[in-house]
């Protein structure tokens, strides 16, 4: 891939247009946060740090609908590079973060100089390579896609981004455009049990406290439920992703190696369960198969057992105020 400084001028609300003004909000917090000393004022340290840290929305983004689009034209660097690049930068923001609980000024102080540089180098490769380089290899109907799936992310920006492309009102008496539709015309379906709708099913999906994720047998990503609170970011980029590149660098090998055991047969279920942002998540794996036992893939569940696991003796009556 070229490494170039030419980003053409951007419609407002295109993907890389917001990514530019969030690059234009970071720089500022940097240069705030390297004149804060913590010893000094803990409080504006904290303030500027907190805001650096919606960093993560800029990153999942990226990781969730910049990657997959360029995945599709071949251009895999971004996710195996950058994504690990994203996860040092994430480790750095959770060391301070303890240093912070623990009140420890002097390691606070030692280590937001090297989260600094990072981001700053993060941003140059960005400009440099990864957005020239995008805005060549994506059409004008990708970016279109991406920034309706950023919709669901969010940014670091404090006001939502104009609309792209820029929406004309048009009025229905005159709205002749012929579109089509993304969905079956039928809508009921027998299930094992009952029958249900599609708009039923998709409450259901929904309403479920947890984030399910469906990759079919050629370990593509066929969906995800869109639940009230997720545990981890999703957005529809990830449709039709290879599964691999859905995971940090550092876990696709126990993720491949799930698939493995699950295809070959000898394994049909995996547990997880780890620590993030103070809750405890419990994440399983199942082996889906069809009646012969041939194996259509995988269903990746997650859910917060934080209050789950603190529930003891029983609960018989309804104390609803």
């Amino acid at each position: 891939m070229q490494d170039t400084h030419q980003t053409p001028r951007l419609p407002e609300g295109h993907p890389v247009w917001i990514y530019l003004q969030e690059k234009k909000l970071i720089e500022s917090l940097l240069q705030e946060i390297k004149y804060v000393k913590p010893k000094n004022d803990l409080l504006q340290f904290i303030n500027i740090f907190n805001q650096l840290f919606t960093i993560e929305k800029r990153f999942a983004r990226k990781e969730n609908q910049l990657f997959p689009f360029l995945e599709k034209k071949g251009w895999l660097g971004p996710s195996q590079g950058m994504w690990s690049f994203h996860d040092t930068l994430r480790e750095q923001f959770r060391l301070i973060q303890h240093y912070l609980k623990m009140d420890n000024l002097e390691k606070i102080e030692v280590n937001t100089p090297f989260l600094i540089n990072g981001i700053n180098r993060l941003m140059s490769v960005e400009e440099d390579v990864l957005f020239p380089n995008a805005l060549d290899i994506l059409t004008e109907s990708d970016w279109i896609e991406m920034r309706r799936g950023e919709e669901e992310i969010g940014w670091m920006l404090a006001e939502t981004p104009p609309s792209f492309p820029k929406m004309e009102y048009v009025h229905p008496s005159e709205d002749f455009k012929v579109r089509e539709i993304p969905f079956a015309l039928e809508n009921t379906s027998h299930y094992d049990e009952g029958y249900m709708t599609v708009e039923q099913v998709n409450l259901l999906f929904r309403t479920m406290p947890l984030d399910l994720t469906y990759v079919d047998e050629n370990d593509k990503v066929i969906f995800y439920n869109r639940g009230e609170e997720r545990v981890f970011p999703r957005s529809a980029g990830i449709i039709g992703r290879e599964v691999k590149f859905c995971h940090p660098p550092k876990s696709v090998g126990t993720v491949l190696k799930i698939l493995e055991e699950f295809r070959k047969g000898t394994q049909n279920e995996s547990s997880f369960w780890i620590n993030h942002k103070e809750r405890l998540i419990y994440i399983r794996y199942f082996a889906v198969r069809d009646a012969n036992k041939n194996y259509k893939g995988v269903i990746e569940m997650s859910q917060d057992i934080t209050d789950i696991k603190k529930i003891e003796g029983e609960k018989r009556l309804l104390d609803w105020k």
